[in-house]
């Protein structure tokens, strides 16, 4: 058995030696088998969420294990390209996969990484993997979609009690959540553009706060409204690829980061204009509109209860993204940790983007471990860990602002919002860098990093009349 068996793929794309299992460059068919091989990997890390840089590295890793190690890969948007070049008596070879669907599907991202892994160690065929990636691609969700709702839900009513709501506003957050995913399904199987579904989002997300607001009062209910809506929006956002998107930015990615910022903005328009229209309906029927409440549930009272909240927020949130169970764990983990983090920085007197940007690199930090020992990929974690820190309630502030006229309060909050969400991506690649770069094992880094079996060799016997030296 190697030693290197249980090697995360963190660590085995960035340190081993290629190629493993050369093919023959001058058949065609085998050739183009890797070449669609790898862009399919490809597909299925960046449909998931995966940065450009990381997918690149992975398609590029699979095509160096069978002996393409000259290859140029283009990562964009929604495509992935691929030439090989095959020595000067060949013609390059190429493929190309156009990324149509995105999904979060934890479950089968952890299946591509082990397929990786796999690939590396065992010296898999190319038609065996190829095989083996059609399976992955073609296996049903792990969970009930009834499960996947209650992830949802169960987010929703964390981020509510993580923000200072009492069980009223996290049982209704929970009602309005399970509502939203269920109708956006719906909505979904009759082809309607998802700028559409999250307006739909955002309007059922607002109207069991306004119902709250109007008959909590007058019937003596102690309840925060307008943490309903803070939850309701925190929900939606998390299903955008936001991280992805400041990550290509940082790293190298201009353009794709543009196609994915303006996809999280429009979506984001969608959300707000739901909830204002909403909220203008409220206010025409006679309803009372959930007031703003600026002073922040962030704070380091109630700390077991929000670290709590915020470690359910993280579970619920990969439950909802079909996370295996030892992802689900690790997700737990990660979101206490950024909990904890986040509310003893701003504690301390930072603001909320520098408190988020530390607690974002806690947690892409512990991504990174937790994908050695739990050979969970990182992705998971820090998607999952940073979702209780998303800042649903600025949002809704500085809509409320813009709503209500308060133009400066509306855009300071807006733009406070846009911060904290680039800090929290921003952490989650920087503690990832720290990990892969600085937290490596020793084994690593050092040259041919890939670990052999050991050969343990008998001493040679030394003939009468033979030196020794």
């Amino acid at each position: 058995m190697l030693v290197g068996d249980r090697q995360a793929t963190v660590d085995t794309i960035v340190s081993a030696p290629a190629p493993l299992q050369p093919i023959d460059l001058s058949d065609d068919a085998r050739v183009a088998e890797v070449l669609d091989l790898a862009v399919r990997v490809g597909e299925v890390v960046l449909a998931s969420g995966t940065g450009v840089m990381d997918t690149t590295t992975q398609v590029r890793f699979i095509a160096a294990t069978y002996g393409l190690s000259r290859c140029d890969v283009d990562v964009t948007y929604d495509a992935i390209r691929i030439w090989a070049d095959r020595g000067l008596m060949l013609p390059p070879a190429s493929s190309m996969r156009v990324v149509r669907q995105r999904s979060l599907d934890f479950t089968r991202l952890a299946a591509v990484d082990r397929l990786t892994r796999r690939i590396r160690n065992q010296v898999v065929p190319p038609d065996e993997a190829r095989a083996a990636l059609d399976e992955i691609t073609r296996a049903d969700h792990p969970y009930h979609r009834w499960t996947a709702t209650l992830g949802w839900s169960l987010l929703a009513a964390s981020i509510a009690a993580l923000l200072g709501g009492n069980l009223i506003v996290a049982a209704v957050s929970f009602a309005a959540t399970a509502a939203i995913d269920r109708t956006n399904r719906v909505l979904n199987r009759y082809g309607l553009p998802f700028f559409f579904q999250h307006m739909v989002g955002g309007a059922i997300a607002a109207t069991p706060a306004i119902l709250l607001a109007t008959f909590a009062e007058p019937h003596g209910i102690s309840a925060a409204p307008t943490l309903v809506i803070a939850a309701g929006i925190t929900v939606l956002l998390s299903g955008l690829q936001l991280f992805g998107a400041v990550q290509d930015a940082i790293t190298g990615a201009p353009i794709t980061a543009t196609a994915r910022m303006l996809e999280v903005m429009m979506m984001t328009g969608g959300i707000i204009a739901g909830i204002a229209i909403a909220l203008r309906l409220g206010e025409q029927v006679g309803a009372t509109v959930p007031a703003i409440e600026m002073l922040s549930g962030r704070d380091i009272t109630n700390l077991p209860v929000k670290i709590l909240a915020g470690a359910v927020a993280a579970l619920a949130f990969a439950l909802a993204c079909y996370a295996e169970k030892r992802a689900l764990a690790a997700a737990a983990l990660g979101g206490a940790a950024g909990t904890i983090v986040f509310l003893l920085v701003q504690y301390a007197g930072f603001g909320p983007v520098v408190s988020s940007g530390v607690a974002a690199t806690v947690v892409g930090l512990a991504g990174g471990l937790m994908a050695r020992r739990a050979l969970t990929p990182p992705l998971v974690v820090a998607v999952a860990g940073i979702t209780p820190l998303l800042p649903g309630l600025s949002v809704y502030r500085g809509l409320y602002g813009l709503l209500n006229d308060q133009l400066i309060v509306g855009l300071n909050q807006l733009i406070n919002a846009f911060g904290v969400s680039c800090a929290l991506a921003a952490g989650v690649t920087l503690g990832e860098w720290f990990d892969r770069t600085q937290l490596r094992p020793q084994i690593l880094k050092r040259a041919g990093a890939l670990r052999r079996p050991i050969v343990v060799r008998r001493p040679r016997r030394i003939r009468r009349g033979q030196s020794a030296h």
